[in-house]
């Protein structure tokens, strides 16, 4: 394995920020503590994050929570069929007094970007969020402006109301770096929430990190030390999502796949295998950190087939195949 330059100290210092985050989280999240896990993942990996579950299980509150955890610019847009992209992006305003245009910025500027139930938003709202995410610039008119650095966006969406909702673009799919999805809390875990009666909201929490901490987590993280067998076996799990991969396994699941996951998935994957060996303390990529993020940054990527949910198949019941027999280096 080849030597890098992470020295003990800062790795020692990385792994105590992030447990004094997972340490604030609990004052408010109870039983979806994994979520600041996953969205730190995401942060330190250069990425954004959809968060997919019923409504009251805490999504908005831990995006909150690490907004305030991170001391980092904080706005929420509320995503709706009437929404328009000036809504989002900013317009032009014509100031009657100086006879000339203005720029009014919308909420999109800032660090984090809760984007709530994003999938109510017409195709040019998606659009506009699209340019965002991406290319981490808004265009106004004919001028085009930087956004804040960092830029987060971390998004909701509801996956059992259908009425009045868009399925988001395969495109905008691809740029999350991860997919979360959150169950119902245990039985102990519920008996302390209705104990609380929804106060967690109102418990403070420390700010325990900086952007400063947050970029140069970045930073180490492209210093991370993943060897080239890892690599080919990220490739492998890749590969076989595809169809055209039929004829290369004996494994016939891709029949319940009509498209598979692009090249993009595989740079998304070894991105969040180092963040996942840098929040472990760690300089270097095991293969159980692939497996521990496969779910995470594959199952929006994979189109299914009727097949699929005919029988009942979820991407992530797929994946968790590929990762039993695909042979670990």
């Amino acid at each position: 394995m080849e030597k890098n330059s992470i020295n003990e100290l800062e790795l020692e210092n990385c792994r105590t920020l992030v447990n004094k985050c997972r340490e604030e989280a609990k004052k408010r999240l109870v039983g979806q503590e994994h979520l600041i896990d996953g969205i730190l993942t995401a942060f330190i990996a250069g990425g954004h994050v959809l968060l997919e579950g019923v409504p009251g299980l805490a999504k908005t509150l831990a995006v909150k929570t690490f907004a305030e955890i991170s001391g980092l610019d904080f706005k929420r847009i509320q995503f709706t069929p009437d929404l328009l992209p000036a809504d989002v992006s900013g317009t032009l305003i014509y100031e009657q007094a100086r006879g000339s245009f203005s720029v009014r910025k919308g909420p999109v500027f800032t660090n984090v970007v809760l984007a709530d139930e994003i999938n109510r938003a017409p195709a040019k709202v998606q659009s506009a969020m699209l340019e965002a995410m991406e290319e981490k610039q808004v265009t106004i008119g004919e001028d085009t402006y930087k956004l804040p650095e960092p830029f987060f966006v971390l998004a909701t969406q509801n996956p059992i109301e259908q009425e009045g909702t868009y399925n988001l673009p395969e495109a905008e799919l691809d740029r999350f770096l991860l997919k979360l999805t959150l169950g119902y809390p245990s039985s102990e875990d519920e008996i302390q929430i209705v104990k609380t009666q929804g106060a967690a909201s109102k418990v403070p929490v420390n700010q325990v990190l900086t952007s400063r901490d947050l970029l140069r987590f970045r930073e180490l993280n492209s210093q991370i030390v993943c060897d080239d067998k890892i690599v080919e076996y990220i490739v492998q799990i890749i590969s076989v999502t595809r169809p055209s991969a039929k004829k290369q396994t004996e494994h016939d699941i891709t029949r319940y796949i009509t498209f598979g996951a692009s090249p993009r998935a595989g740079i998304a994957l070894l991105q969040c295998a180092k963040a996942t060996a840098l929040l472990s303390g760690r300089s270097y990529v095991l293969p159980e950190d692939v497996k521990a993020v496969a779910k995470l940054v594959l199952r929006h990527r994979i189109v299914l087939s009727y097949e699929a949910a005919a029988d009942s198949v979820s991407a992530d019941d797929i994946i968790a195949k590929i990762l039993d027999f695909i042979p670990v280096p």
